[in-house]
């Protein structure tokens, strides 16, 4: 006999920590919290000051288990509020801001050719270890007339939007590819990414050399094969 799941009640005690306050109201929404998820809806003004107190407390405690004496040393003696303000505030700052705005305009010259985007910088920390991956991204839009089209520095806020989250590349391209899917309505979407994997780089094996690259196919690029060479021989092109 299978099990009712859970039921949750949204906690707003203030003795509660922050933290927990917002997972409450998460999970009574029945809602993920995964590390690329964005949880902006769930956080209410002033909670983000308290987080970052409550994220430097607990690095605090983690500085201390690696017996780093905090208080003598002048290198990390504000190192754990340095973290907790990079994690919250820009690496993965992508999980707790609203997605930016996008300007869109209608298709009104009905334009149906390929349009490809990049290379865009892109930079993320994969959720496995937090270590940094550096790349880049390539877009390329199959238009109709019915599509939005979307200002070109907007790609990139996107991106960097879905990328600045504890990450791994192959779930990152296809959460960008689901998002201008949603915005654009093309006939078809491609997304190539190439990036350096500092959990390989870095510890492990150690290769300096390896990159992984994938891509996601949408709509006319999954089904032409003609489009697909096309969008591909010309990211050849250009590297």
């Amino acid at each position: 006999m299978s099990k009712a799941p859970p039921t949750y009640t949204a906690v707003n005690d203030e003795a509660v920590p922050v933290s927990a306050r917002i997972r409450s109201r998460i999970r009574a929404a029945q809602q993920r919290f995964h590390a690329n998820d964005n949880i902006a809806a769930f956080i209410q003004p002033g909670e983000m000051e308290l987080l970052l107190e409550e994220v430097q407390g607990k690095m605090k405690a983690v500085l201390d288990s690696l017996v780093i004496d905090t208080e003598s040393d002048h290198n990390t003696q504000d190192t754990a509020r340095r973290v907790a303000k990079m994690y919250l505030n820009e690496i993965f700052k992508g999980r707790y801001v609203a997605q930016p705005p996008v300007t869109e305009f209608p298709n009104v010259e009905h334009l149906n050719e390929l349009m490809i985007v990049g290379p865009i910088t892109v930079r993320s920390a994969c959720s496995h270890h937090l270590c940094p991956i550096m790349g880049k991204l390539w877009i390329g839009i199959m238009p109709n007339q019915h599509s939005n089209l979307i200002g070109l520095s907007k790609y990139a806020r996107l991106a960097e939007w879905i990328m600045c989250r504890p990450q791994i590349q192959e779930e990152a391209v296809t959460q960008i590819a689901d998002l201008l899917m949603d915005k654009m309505s093309p006939d078809g979407l491609a997304i190539v990414m190439e990036a350096d994997h500092f959990c390989m780089q870095w510890r492990g094996v150690k290769d300096m050399d390896s990159k992984m690259i994938n891509s996601v196919m949408r709509g006319s690029f999954l089904k032409d094969a003609s489009l697909r060479r096309e969008f591909l021989s010309l990211l050849n092109n250009k590297q």
